[in-house]
């Protein structure tokens, strides 16, 4: 199924765009979608709802193969090598995401207990 396993979960998380810029005009808000395993906690693929591609493959890239619990090493890096005007919404549309990976990782565990 698409390189799909049990063990990935999709999840989201939104952040508003920087109002005054150009990009803010276009679109309000940033969404991160992230596959993520829950047996590993590795990021599987990654993407945002940007306009263009390039930044959309750019910000990927830095999260792809990586554990979302390392989360202030991926933050460190989109800090010092993401240098556009919406940085701060992308990595607080990337917590969201955790935050809600996090949620539904332990809702599973207590699932998984039950059975």
């Amino acid at each position: 199924m698409n390189g799909i396993k049990d063990s990935h979960i999709l999840v989201t998380g939104f952040a508003q765009l920087p109002k005054g810029t150009p990009v803010f005009e276009v679109q309000k808000t940033i969404g991160c979608i992230l596959m993520i395993d829950v047996e590993t906690d590795i990021i599987e693929k990654a993407t945002f709802t940007f306009i263009k591609e390039l930044t959309n493959d750019f910000v990927s890239a830095l999260l792809v193969g990586r554990s979302i619990e390392l989360i202030d090493v991926i933050i460190d890096d989109i800090e010092k090598r993401f240098v556009v005007p919406p940085k701060k919404a992308v990595i607080q549309a990337l917590l969201a995401a955790r935050k809600s990976y996090q949620e539904q990782k332990i809702y599973l565990m207590k699932e998984n207990a039950c059975n």
